[in-house]
């Protein structure tokens, strides 16, 4: 069942075995971000789009998460933005969402929303605030490349 249509029944938040071997509840919010993924992906290299594709990576598949954003920017904005990532539910949702929010919007080295804010909305517990630190090394890197790019050819 969608999670829209779970939501509409009124049932407790799903419920999904964790690593640990314990049970972990997800928010709505991290079940839609993670079920959907809408920014998921790299972007073409054709060149047949507008901008400067750049890209910033963070973590280690081995340690457990590792997050990737490619960012398409052109003129000081992110006119799009992708996104890879190993990791929990948690950590594939927020950075679903650092992707999506980001298209559109000015160019900076610093997410959307600061890690607490994106733990709080994503109900992240606790102890999984350094993934969402990693995200954020990754989105740093990412946004960085693009700033120190300005005078230098795309990736290939």
């Amino acid at each position: 069942m969608p999670a829209t249509a779970l939501a509409a029944t009124g049932l407790p938040a799903p419920v999904l075995p964790a690593l640990e071997g314990r049970q972990v509840k997800y928010s709505e919010l991290t079940r839609r971000y993670f079920d959907a993924t809408p920014a998921v992906g790299e972007f073409s290299r054709d060149g047949a789009a507008m901008g400067r594709v750049v890209r910033g990576c963070a973590g280690q598949p081995e340690r457990g998460t590792w997050v990737q954003f490619e960012l398409r920017v052109h003129d000081g904005r992110v006119l799009d933005a992708r996104f890879l990532a190993f990791g929990c539910p948690h950590t594939i949702a927020t950075a679903s969402w650092v992707a999506e929010q980001a298209a559109g919007n000015v160019l900076r080295a610093e997410l959307p929303e600061p890690v607490h804010a994106l733990r709080e909305r994503f109900e992240v517990p606790q102890e999984k605030l350094g993934r969402l630190l990693i995200l954020e090394d990754a989105w740093l890197a990412a946004t960085r490349a693009a700033i120190d790019s300005v005078d230098h050819d795309p990736i290939s």
